[in-house]
């Protein structure tokens, strides 16, 4: 049995999904760094598939195995902060059940974290592996994209713009949450960009370029507790991600006024109008009159004769 507490906490959030959850148990069993422990949050799902499930585990496995059962769902972001809660690890990382990861993922992470100590937490290079039904109850890789290919660094900035850390590819310090708080649980799509907008401000995130080490299962078309937060939830992510603007916008008002809020409206109205007349005109100036094209077809008629 593993030395107590573990090096990592891996916290696999689950519902209703029992395709899905042995396949991710098996992946984090792979893993080339053994010191993890894991805590399944089974939230409002039938008790006896996860059950089963981690009772079919090989016992050096299964040891390192803990769950909860909520009797009735509480949402993604209680039960990301049930599992950490339930941890007591140096590391923890939000693995949900349907991605995966490349085996040496938790090992190149945690040896950058012991070679960056100002780093709070690193992200690997994730890929996006989309899957369809194959007519039996699962699914099949259908397609692969690099998810942000051109990135190479996790900055503020471009975090302030949209997402570009999937929970998967994210090993951090558990110390984070004692510093900056947990999950936000009124946020229900968008926790984990709230988070790590949270974490930013005050600390680097690392990056490790190169192959990808975290997968990112998506399946487009695939809706209810089957589908993937990035399509099945797409409207609560637009909900959250304005509220959390928002949020922000107020803040900076409350402290500093509505003058440079209400200056930049203005502007970028005005700026971005402007791009749109100008682009439009170009493309006007690119195509050919109707008396132009009168013209070349004539021209083109001579030719033929």
């Amino acid at each position: 049995m593993p030395h107590n507490p573990p090096r990592v906490g891996i916290v696999v959030r689950t519902k209703n999904r029992p395709w899905f959850l042995p396949r991710a148990l098996a992946d984090i069993a792979a893993q080339e760094f053994d010191d993890w422990r894991v805590h399944i949050v089974n939230d409002g799902g039938d008790p006896a598939d996860v059950t089963r499930t981690v009772g079919a585990l090989p016992e050096a496995v299964r040891e390192r195995v803990e769950v909860t059962h909520n009797d009735s769902p509480r949402g993604r972001s209680a039960a990301a902060n049930q599992g950490v809660r339930a941890l007591e690890s140096e590391f923890v990382i939000l693995h949900d059940d349907d991605d995966l990861w490349d085996r040496a993922f938790l090992s190149t992470a945690v040896a950058w974290l012991d070679e960056h100590s100002d780093d709070a937490g690193v992200v690997a290079r994730t890929e996006i592996v989309y899957e369809r039904p194959d007519g039996r109850g699962g699914f099949v890789e259908s397609g692969r994209a690099i998810f942000w290919p051109e990135l190479t660094e996790i900055t503020y900035a471009a975090l302030l713009q949209i997402n570009r850390v999937v929970p998967i590819g994210h090993l951090y310090r558990r110390a984070l949450h004692d510093e900056v708080g947990y999950y936000r649980e009124d946020v229900h799509a968008a926790e984990d960009w709230e988070f790590n907008l949270r974490v930013a401000a005050r600390h680097r995130i690392g990056y490790i370029t190169g192959k990808p080490l975290a997968f990112w299962m998506q399946r487009a078309g695939v809706h209810g507790e089957l589908g993937n937060s990035m399509y099945a939830l797409a409207h609560e992510h637009t909900k959250y991600d304005a509220q959390i603007r928002d949020e922000a916008l107020l803040e900076y008002v409350a402290k500093f006024g509505p003058g440079l809020p209400l200056y930049l409206a203005s502007f970028l109205e005005t700026e971005i109008a402007r791009i749109v007349r100008e682009e439009i005109g170009r493309e006007l100036d690119r195509r050919p009159t109707a008396l132009e094209k009168i013209v070349r077809r004539l021209r083109a008629g001579r030719k033929r004769r």
